[in-house]
């Protein structure tokens, strides 16, 4: 992140509206990464789905290739290295074992090598109130591991827990990515329009509270070319909960800058990671078998 190890860098998030076209959908995203860059951010994250916006299983089984293969990841590793940054793309499709096809984010270090990848954890599968539909398991598998990657050397270590949209609203893991030493939650998504009017902003800041570590969310905003809306208000969140950088629902780039620092002294002051205990859960009688016992 720079020359600087103090733990102060520059974060920006792209938000972008991808279409079904991959080769569309990289010269947008890396037009707004390039614009990231010249804004002297340092680690630059992309949304979910980054480079394909589509519904139709045939059609993104048509267009993912193995990960040796990926043009879009061999784009992005190429842009980091000319860049200099660290680059974040939130998802790519990346075509496994048996034709099934794994939901990848990955953070490319500024040499352009590969420093972490994440598999998505939890697929969205839902029937919303307005007649939406996802199934996300008919074209991806889900992953196996929680994932935490170390951008250190500096003084202030700078550990990234990686996630990926609908993993949002299972708290356990950022729990476990902040005891495993994360000071720092990327949360890539394509929020639904209707569950993002909804949850984003009141999710996004629990997780940050919680966990007491910064939280960077770069989504999809927009109605895209498959028809799906979503909501966009990409998100860069202080430990605290406080929102230091907004954007709307089009295409952009949001800035802002991050101390480090200041997640061991939100930690001091509520110090609810180190609190956690142990229990079992008691399932108590109805009152009026209760009575009865008494009674008796």
């Amino acid at each position: 992140m720079g020359s600087d190890t103090s733990g102060r860098f520059r974060a920006a998030l792209v938000q972008l509206r991808a279409g079904r076209v991959i080769a569309d959908n990289l010269v947008a995203a890396e037009a707004l990464i390039r614009e990231a860059a010249k804004g002297d951010a340092n680690y630059i994250q992309t949304p979910e789905n980054t480079a394909l916006m589509e519904l139709e299983p045939e059609l993104v089984q048509a267009q993912v290739e193995p990960e040796g293969e990926s043009g879009p990841l061999g784009l992005f590793r190429a842009l980091a290295d000319e860049l200099g940054i660290w680059l974040h793309i939130g998802s790519l499709g990346i075509k496994g074992d048996e034709g099934r096809i794994a939901n990848r984010s990955y953070l490319l270090a500024p040499d352009g090598t590969i420093a972490a990848r994440y598999d998505k954890l939890h697929m969205f599968d839902v029937d919303l109130p307005n007649g939406e539909t996802y199934r996300e398991s008919d074209n991806y598998s889900p992953g196996s591991k929680a994932v935490l990657a170390d951008m250190s050397p500096r003084s202030v270590p700078a550990r990234l827990g990686m996630t990926i949209c609908y993993d949002l609203r299972f708290a356990a893991l950022y729990r476990a990515l902040a005891t495993a030493g994360a000071n720092m939650i990327a949360i890539p998504a394509a929020f639904t329009k209707r569950t993002g009017e909804a949850h984003w902003h009141v999710l996004l800041r629990a997780r940050a509270i919680e966990t007491g570590a910064f939280v960077f969310a770069a989504t999809q905003g927009g109605l895209h070319e498959n028809g799906r809306w979503t909501f966009g208000h990409s998100m860069i969140i202080s430990p605290w909960g406080e929102i230091l950088a907004e954007a709307g629902a089009d295409p952009c780039v949001i800035f802002a800058d991050i101390d480090l620092a200041i997640v061991e002294e939100v930690r001091a002051r509520i110090p609810a990671l180190t609190h956690g205990r142990a229990f079992e859960i008691e399932i108590a009688a109805p009152a009026d078998d209760a009575e009865k016992r008494q009674a008796s």
